[in-house]
């Protein structure tokens, strides 16, 4: 019998960092900044920068940003996860969530890019292009926005003040 796809993220189950399962359903009812990172890229500085000066500013309000390791762009994410956390942890100081390594692409593609790219309305089936592509997630858990690998995270500032519905 074939499984259901899932109708939103919190039906998804990831790893962490330390390959420990995770529900995404502990996020119920925040809104997500999902980021697929790698720490060799020419972008790296500015969107971890970046990330965490969001997530300091929203994180109270209700934001996550949850980061996933991906080595399927020019293998500028090799590194172990132990080692990919601590480069992110001691030279960024990043406070936001660090997951298992995944593949955004392809035949392994990990099961939270597949649904993220198929989108509410089918749009955004196409592949991830490269590091640092975003999608923003409502409270509902369907993803609304992708932002290209290039687009400046604070960029999505305003979009991510509608979604948390700040007055």
């Amino acid at each position: 019998m074939a499984t259901k796809d899932p109708e939103s993220v919190y039906e998804i189950s990831i790893e962490d960092a330390k390959g420990d399962s995770l529900e995404l359903s502990q996020y119920k009812d925040k809104v997500l900044l999902i980021v697929n990172v790698a720490s060799k890229c020419g972008m790296t500085n500015s969107n971890y920068t970046e990330l965490n000066e969001l997530y300091s500013k929203y994180k109270e309000k209700g934001l996550e940003i949850l980061a996933f390791p991906c080595n399927q762009f020019g293998d500028e994410e090799p590194g172990t996860n132990d080692q990919i956390t601590d480069f992110v942890c001691t030279r960024f100081k990043s406070e936001f969530p660090i997951f298992n390594k995944i593949e955004v692409n392809g035949e392994n593609e990990s099961p939270l890019y597949k649904f993220l790219k198929k989108g509410k309305w089918g749009i955004f089936g196409d592949d991830i292009q490269w590091n640092f592509a975003k999608f923003l997630v409502d409270k509902k858990g369907q993803a609304v926005e992708r932002y290209y690998p290039t687009t400046s995270p604070l960029t999505l500032e305003h979009d991510i003040y509608k979604l948390l519905n700040i007055s």
